[in-house]
């Protein structure tokens, strides 16, 4: 039996999700859903497919805002968790369980996203290249996909070796790498249980993208039309961004 990449391991997402997905970016959430609504020029009942939902932080807020939301995850705790939000906020999402390698919709969307640095973690650039094919393939003509990515170029200008902090009841401590020349930025982190003492250690490597060389895999893979800005508001993507932002087209 093949063994799992580590972001199919629900005992990873079961640790790090408090930490990951902490108040602060919950409180985020509905400037974010604004933004991709105004990007991809939504409007009520449009539908959007969340490629990579989580916990359904953008899942939950797209749909207050009247869209008709189908999240994808590949681990059921998150998604169970995504369910439990759309309940107590009063709106319907369609969660799917579901790798994103091999998911295509036979209902085409009108838009799709994939936020919060979600994109890199394959073991190869086939299997990226292969995500942000199926995606195309699920959008309608003239669709749009807004994809929030961490860049070699904001890596090379923000980089720092570690840092220790406190979230959600527990002592975190990071140590980062850059290896195969720039190609991948590898991530060390360490959890300290602050009650009970226990530790919990997690290491993996994020493929790093030059802005060009996104650009033209996504070109290669379905998309017609790529852009790319320094954040939501579409500012430039220049030595100022504040993350890399793609609005890209079929």
């Amino acid at each position: 039996m093949e063994e799992k990449q580590w972001f199919e391991k629900e005992k990873f997402w079961l640790e790090f999700a408090p930490v990951m997905f902490d108040a602060a970016h919950w409180a985020e959430a509905s400037a974010v859903a604004e933004s991709v609504y105004k990007i991809c020029g939504l409007k009520t009942g449009s539908s959007i497919l969340d490629a990579g939902c989580g916990v359904g932080r953008i899942s939950v807020e797209l749909a207050s805002l009247g869209l008709n939301v189908t999240g994808i995850d590949l681990i059921q705790p998150l998604l169970d968790t995504a369910k439990e939000s759309a309940l107590a906020e009063g709106v319907y999402i369609d969660f799917v369980k579901a790798d994103l390698r091999s998911y295509i919709s036979d209902k085409p969307f009108d838009a799709a996203v994939n936020l919060y640095t979600s994109f890199g973690y394959c073991d190869s650039e086939e299997e990226d290249s292969l995500i942000l094919s199926n995606i195309a393939s699920s959008l309608k003509s003239g669709g749009t996909f807004v994809m929030e990515c961490l860049s070699r170029e904001i890596e090379a200008r923000d980089f720092i070796e570690g840092e220790w902090f406190e979230r959600a009841g527990k002592t975190v401590l990071t140590d980062f790498s850059i290896v195969n020349d720039w190609k991948g930025l590898r991530s060390r982190w360490i959890l300290i249980d602050n009650k009970t003492g226990s530790r919990y250690e997690h290491e993996f490597v994020q493929r790093l993208y030059s802005a060009p060389e996104l650009k033209k895999t996504m070109l290669s893979c379905g998309f017609k039309n790529v852009e790319l800005y320094g954040d939501f508001d579409l500012s430039l993507y220049d030595y100022k961004a504040r993350t890399m932002i793609i609005v890209a087209t079929v």
